[in-house]
């Protein structure tokens, strides 16, 4: 129960600056709105804007997920400069709970700009299918959580380098977007682009979230964005528990 607790502590810690200034959160959906009034419109040649839309705004999500997990260590590198986090550090509480606590506060923000753009959406033609599309945020929370996770260790691994983490950072999320087929699909590519998109996790969590944009539940693409979020939290989440354990006061 005292893990628990901490976990919370760190999670209201964590969540109090957003809450006293939520415009960032607004702030992040300038992007995804752009590409949904710019790129949409290249998609639908030959068909609906309904069916690109449907078949977009996830890929837009995962998107918003990814980058919005993969950057959050940048705020921990300040903390480790600052000498705040040794205090932390040196207090009784948990050390995973710490990162775990994070780890929870940024799907809080994810979650509501990720329901901003399916609303804005809606609309223009996007069908909704609550169950599946809560379902799909819910395997998006997991594997954000993974990834915050992976992005704090990466903090503190890199805290006598700060750029480093930023290099390392975005050489890593943008190949991963990239090859996802986030933007255009990968099955229009040549072969070998395609083959290279199945050895990456994010394009199966994609895919399941697509599946999901559409209605389908029980499939097997969903199965294998399940094993994909389910993966990357325990993975994650391990990593950056064993980082901050080591992490030196």
């Amino acid at each position: 129960m005292t893990f628990f607790r901490d976990v919370a502590t760190s999670f209201t810690r964590e969540m109090k600056p957003t809450l006293a200034d939520p415009s960032w959160m607004a702030f992040g959906l300038v992007q995804p709105i752009l590409y949904l009034a710019f790129f949409v419109p290249l998609l639908n040649v030959g068909g609906s804007t309904a069916e690109a839309l449907q078949w977009f705004v996830p890929g837009m999500i995962v998107m918003l997920t990814l980058f919005g997990t993969a950057m959050v260590g940048w705020s921990l590198t300040e903390e480790l400069m600052s000498g705040v986090l040794e205090r932390f550090l040196s207090t009784p509480m948990s050390r995973p709970a710490l990162i775990f606590g994070r780890s929870l506060k940024e799907m809080f923000p994810l979650a509501l700009q990720a329901l901003a753009l399916i609303l804005l959406a809606w609309p223009f033609g996007l069908a909704l299918y609550p169950i599946q599309m809560l379902f799909g945020l819910a395997l998006l929370a997991l594997f954000g959580a993974g990834v915050a996770a992976l992005s704090y260790a990466l903090a503190i691994a890199a805290r006598h380098n700060t750029s480093l983490f930023y290099m390392v950072s975005q050489s890593v999320a943008l190949p991963l977007m990239l090859l996802g087929g986030v933007l255009l699909p990968i099955e229009s590519g040549p072969g070998w682009l395609y083959i290279a998109s199945r050895f990456n996790p994010l394009t199966y969590l994609i895919e399941a979230e697509r599946a999901l944009f559409v209605g389908e539940l029980f499939s097997t693409t969903v199965l294998w964005g399940v094993l994909v979020a389910l993966g990357t939290a325990v993975v994650g989440l391990s990593i950056g528990a064993r980082a901050i354990r080591k992490a030196s006061l």
